[in-house]
């Protein structure tokens, strides 16, 4: 709450006007942080995202944000963008470099946000929300459609993206909807159906460093058929950049080898990398087709804990803002998804 300046008086004060707006002057000095730091927290005040309120049934409950380069134009890419558990929309589109990247290669940035679970993630463990036109999965999707409709995005080159709980709610749409995506990329995630339930998570996914859980061990082949399963799609079907911190104690590492072989198999890849290489000490390997098209990507983040890895500066590989579960890396994630997804090629 802005705290409001008191009137001053003009009559019956008995001290000269000079000595009045002395006062004044330092009352105003000394309201100033107060008055800075109430409107810093004012609700939206300082977003750069603007909200959509209506977009469909939403049976998920969620709330959308968009953001649009300056004279975007018809036919430009879309990215979707999910935040983490405890974020919110607007603490995952400048922190995390998306904006920097919309505005150089002019694509619509679309910001979903959670509302109902008490931690605000996304319900990628949730039978009822990860399946194809039921719940968050649904409402997302009609956010997709809304964007389509409104800015005539191309439709072949829609992309999603997601931190955390975010990412295992990428991983949902890639394969409930993968006739959307032509790309996506899933950091600090879980594969599809790792669970259906938030027990289950718990329990089989490697969250909350329980590294001595049993954890859902399944093959490639046995990942696979979860998303072939989830619907009656023959492909072809979304590259998949994966992203992981090797030191990630709330989404256990291992989640990231199971997502690898989950989309390698879903593409038809042996789990034998092409590409296998260290990009700014950081691991990275390639999985092409026999095209020789990267069609699923790795990368392991040497040191880094549980976040979206950035490298704040001004370079033209470089973005974002370190912020909670925002990791000043060394290393750019948005930057190589981009590439990755082509965004940066007319």
């Amino acid at each position: 709450m802005i705290t409001a300046i008191p009137r001053l008086k003009t009559r019956s004060s008995g001290k000269p006007a000079g000595k009045r707006r002395a006062r004044f002057w330092l009352l105003l000095l000394l309201l100033v942080p107060a008055i800075a730091a109430a409107w810093g927290n004012w609700p939206g005040k300082l977003s750069k995202l603007t909200e959509v309120t209506s977009f469909g049934q939403n049976p998920g409950k969620l709330r959308m944000f968009k953001y649009l380069p300056q004279q975007l134009g018809a036919s430009r890419p879309l990215v979707v963008a999910l935040h983490g558990c405890t974020q919110k929309a607007d603490a995952y589109d400048d922190e995390t470099g998306w904006i920097k990247f919309a505005d150089k290669y002019r694509f619509a940035l679309l910001l979903p946000q959670e509302e109902v679970h008490q931690a605000k993630c996304f319900r990628w463990f949730d039978a009822a929300h990860i399946q194809r036109d039921q719940g968050e999965a649904m409402s997302i999707r009609q956010m997709v459609e809304k964007m389509k409709t409104d800015h005539q995005v191309d439709t072949q080159r829609i992309y999603i993206t997601g931190l955390s709980a975010g990412g295992g709610m990428t991983a949902v749409m890639l394969a409930v909807y993968p006739e959307v995506f032509a790309g996506g990329a899933i950091i600090a995630g879980i594969p599809y159906k790792c669970a259906t339930s938030e027990s289950e998570a718990q329990q089989k996914c490697g969250l909350f460093g329980q590294a001595l859980a049993p954890e859902k061990d399944l093959t490639p082949v046995q990942w696979g058929d979860l998303v072939r399963a989830a619907t009656n799609h023959a492909g072809p079907f979304p590259r998949v950049s994966i992203w992981h911190g090797s030191s990630d104690t709330t989404v256990q590492p291992k989640d990231a080898v199971e997502l690898m072989e989950q989309w390698t198999n879903v593409h038809g890849l042996n789990q034998t990398p092409v590409v296998d290489e260290t990009i700014n000490g950081h691991a990275h390997r390639v999985y092409k087709d026999q095209n020789g098209n990267a069609m699923v990507e790795t990368f392991l983040i040497n040191g880094m804990g549980h976040g979206t890895p950035v490298d704040p500066g001004n370079g033209d590989a470089q973005c974002g803002k370190a912020a909670p579960f925002i990791l000043a890396s060394g290393i750019c994630s948005s930057f190589h998804i981009v590439r990755f997804w082509g965004l940066d090629r007319p």
